[in-house]
């Protein structure tokens, strides 16, 4: 039988949480580079992709050759802006969480596989290893309902927040990678989509605020049980 959320169902406009964790539970990420790296992943394939800014580096006679070549590969990138929209994320040490919508079919499966792809040749060159990083290949469930559609922010958003402050290979994070900022609006990131889920709350009454939800001592075990990672 295979494992919990590696068959998977896509529709066209559907809310799904995505998830992968290191082989053997091992940490993939290692240092503050590797999140920047990763984070800086997600930037480039979610961000719109500016081709005219690009050509113009690559037609410029004053850009330097490592301007032109990062053009050039930014230009042969994939890019999935118009695919797919990041409601929000985290990232642990040994695994991540994306909370996505997509808008064609096939727009996670393209997108996971080139991210997850990537990020292992960084790793892998970065700490001279070989092989696969990742626990199998990511899980992805789709989300059927409206208690599962706001239950989910709130638990990617509390694994980040369960390890602030905790030394981690002797450095003490302020925070752990997450979209949290941008959800109390602390932040902007232009590849996050907050609209989506801060719709449902009050921006005036602090008791009924998204960071009143996130604070809230509530059990979702039996929300989120069949769409969340198992231990």
């Amino acid at each position: 039988m295979p494992s919990k959320n590696v068959i998977k169902r896509y529709l066209e406009n559907g809310f799904y949480h995505l998830y992968n964790r290191g082989v053997e539970k091992r940490k993939i990420f290692l240092d503050e580079q590797d999140y920047s790296v990763f984070l800086s992943y997600l930037k480039e394939y979610l961000l719109p992709k500016d081709e005219d800014a690009l050509y113009k580096i690559i037609s410029d006679l004053n850009a330097s050759p490592l301007e032109k070549d990062k053009a050039r590969k930014l230009l042969r990138l994939n890019n999935f802006s118009k695919e797919l929209v990041l409601l929000s994320y985290c990232l642990m040490p040994n695994h991540f969480h994306f909370f996505v919508k997509q808008k064609s079919p096939n727009s996670i499966d393209k997108f996971m596989n080139s991210l997850c792809t990537r990020y292992t040749m960084y790793f892998n060159k970065k700490y001279k290893r070989v092989g696969s990083l990742y626990q199998g290949v990511y899980k992805a469930v789709l989300i059927q309902n409206h208690e599962q559609f706001l239950h989910l922010s709130r638990y990617i958003h509390k694994q980040a927040l369960v390890l602030q402050g905790v030394v981690l290979q002797n450095i003490r994070r302020r925070e752990q990678p997450s979209s949290y900022k941008e959800y109390l609006g602390q932040r902007k990131t232009d590849w996050i989509n907050t609209s989506e889920i801060l719709s449902y709350f009050s921006k005036n009454n602090p008791s009924l605020s998204y960071q009143a939800f996130v604070n809230e001592i509530d059990e979702e075990n039996e929300i989120l049980q069949e769409i969340t990672l198992d231990d």
